[in-house]
């Protein structure tokens, strides 16, 4: 465990980069001062972050480091707060159980993307990832509908008529989003990709950010990675805390944030893309 001197600050007031371990970086942070915390902790599946593993001894450790990380972001927002949280299918109901006794659940989301590569062959292949949207206060919390519009294909497409209005009246041609969110995964041809295993796509932070925050607020991320979440809340004009652990991603989102263009010397530059095999590990998500 790190101590809080090893905690090391870069940004401005509006975008801040905080390097060190995530709940000593959580606890230099005021309680009531974050309005939307989008936290994607590693999952505790055996994927490698440069050195680092992401696996635990006893999945009791992962689930006791968790619960630890998941009350501070809970002190850390404000009473209109929001918080989205990730993890694999196979620990989300662990997280399921232990949020509803502290936070109101609002919606649990199944992020499903299509799969180019290798699917399983005992077994189904799971094509998703959940995300449950929790708040402090149901009757309290920001949700801008009309920024999140999305295509009703009753309406727009089909043209049917909802003859219980009067006069009747063709279906509305934009609706909320439902929970099942269709969007890809980030890949390695694509512009937007770092080099970063479980890169997640600009598309479904922008979802997010402008759903629960408004212009101004702050974005807070305690597992920050290739910095999208910061990176989305800045062109949204939201402000952002990004925490990571690892050098190497810190210097990604100092790029990406522009908040330097030099680090210990030397330029930032993205990384050339380089060919990966898109596979599916069995049992990951």
């Amino acid at each position: 465990m790190m101590n809080i001197v090893d905690l090391k600050y870069f940004g401005t007031d509006e975008h801040k980069i905080i390097m060190g371990d995530a709940i000593e970086a959580l606890g230099v942070i005021d309680d009531n001062t974050i309005d939307l915390i989008f936290a994607d902790p590693p999952y505790n599946i055996g994927k490698s972050f440069n050195n680092y593993k992401d696996k635990w001894t006893k999945d009791e450790d992962y689930l006791s480091w968790c619960y630890k990380w998941m009350d501070m972001c809970i002190n850390k927002l404000k009473s209109n707060g929001s918080l989205y949280v990730m993890t694999s299918t196979q620990f989300m109901p662990f997280f399921d159980i232990y949020l509803r006794d502290k936070l109101n659940i609002i919606s649990r989301i199944v992020w499903y993307y299509d799969s180019s590569g290798v699917q399983a062959k005992k077994y189904y292949g799971s094509l998703y990832e959940p995300i449950l949207f929790c708040v402090k206060d149901s009757t309290n919390y920001t949700f801008n509908a009309g920024d999140i519009l999305v295509e009703a294909k009753t309406g727009a497409k089909r043209r049917l008529i909802d003859y219980r209005k009067t006069p009747p009246k063709i279906y509305s041609s934009e609706k909320v989003p439902g929970n099942v969110w269709e969007f890809f995964r980030v890949r390695y041809r694509m512009d937007e990709y770092e080099n970063h295993p479980t890169q997640k796509p600009t598309i479904l932070l922008e979802r997010i950010i402008k759903a629960s925050s408004n212009i101004g607020d702050v974005v807070l991320d305690p597992f920050s990675g290739t910095f999208t979440t910061s990176f989305v809340a800045k062109n949204l004009h939201r402000n952002s805390v990004g925490i990571e652990l690892q050098e190497d991603y810190v210097k990604i989102g100092l790029r990406r944030l522009d908040i330097q263009q030099e680090y210990q010397g030397k330029k930032l530059l993205k990384e050339a893309r380089t060919f990966e095999r898109e596979l599916i590990e069995p049992s990951l998500f």
